[in-house]
């Protein structure tokens, strides 16, 4: 019986696209698998010449290289300190070459809503969609996450919104740790600045950086916890990411709960 190859292939795109890969390295297909052909046979004679280096490319390549990621993470630390506003850390994140992945996004995503809002969502990365706009929570999730806020009588101008990686991944992968570390002074800064009574963590990688617990998001979600601002210490919920319910839309009615507990915080404060 012969396979179907094209309804594997269609099959192995989709997957693809679900996972976040929206270019290709090259226009022309290799054959990885076919036999390398062998290297000419050198003449004992010939004598190996390394090529002239280029000066001016060594320097450009190890300008826009970061810097190791303990330097890049007490960088970051003394740049988010020197921020004074939200506008003031934008400004600086927008300079800072430090992360990596500030090389392969399109933009900076700093955040989105209300600045002076008294509830912050904090979710773990931009993506596809919100690499193009330069706004966090604007593909699918995001709008998940409007109708969630809708249901307890809120939107986007009642919350503020960020991540804490402003730059999105190539191909959507989940940020390295080493990744999250040199970001985390400037997330930390901008919840500082932006002064909340109460922190949403949206996901497991969300709350287990910015609360520093080890457990997962199935047995953090809905418990509150006590967050550090800087000036003060405020309620923190961890809760599933919209990115996993639009997966499993059956957990739905525990975010649910967790968004109905969020807002009676807010009521009674």
């Amino acid at each position: 019986m012969t396979p179907d190859r094209t309804g594997s292939a269609q099959d192995l795109l989709a997957f693809y696209a679900e996972a976040g890969v929206d270019a290709v390295v090259g226009e022309t297909p290799v054959d990885r698998f076919a036999a390398a052909e062998p290297a000419p046979p050198v003449a004992r004679t010939a004598r190996a010449v390394a090529p002239p280096s280029n000066p001016a490319m060594i320097s450009r390549a190890i300008a826009v290289a970061p810097p190791p990621t303990d330097e890049a993470a007490i960088d970051a630390r003394a740049a988010a300190k020197a921020a004074n506003s939200l506008d003031e850390l934008r400004a600086i994140l927008a300079k800072f070459d430090g992360c990596a992945l500030k090389a392969t996004a399109t933009q900076l995503v700093f955040a989105d809503g209300n600045p002076d809002a008294r509830l912050m969502f904090v979710g773990e990365a931009p993506g596809r969609d919100e690499d193009i706009e330069g706004l966090p929570f604007v593909g699918r999730s995001g709008k998940l996450l409007d109708r969630m806020l809708g249901a307890i009588g809120m939107d986007r101008t009642s919350v503020y919104i960020a991540n804490i990686v402003p730059w999105r991944p190539p191909g959507n992968r989940t940020p390295t740790p080493q990744e999250s570390q040199i970001c985390l002074p400037f997330i930390l800064r901008q919840i500082e600045l932006a002064d909340p009574d109460i922190l949403v963590c949206l996901g497991g990688p969300s709350a287990q950086t910015l609360l520093g617990i080890k457990d997962g998001i199935t047995k953090t979600r809905g418990r509150w916890f006590t967050f550090d601002t800087g000036k003060r210490e405020i309620r923190a919920m961890p809760t599933f990411h919209p990115a996993f319910l639009l997966r499993s839309p059956l957990q739905k009615r525990f975010a649910w709960r967790d968004f109905l507990a969020v807002k009676k915080a807010l009521d009674q404060q």
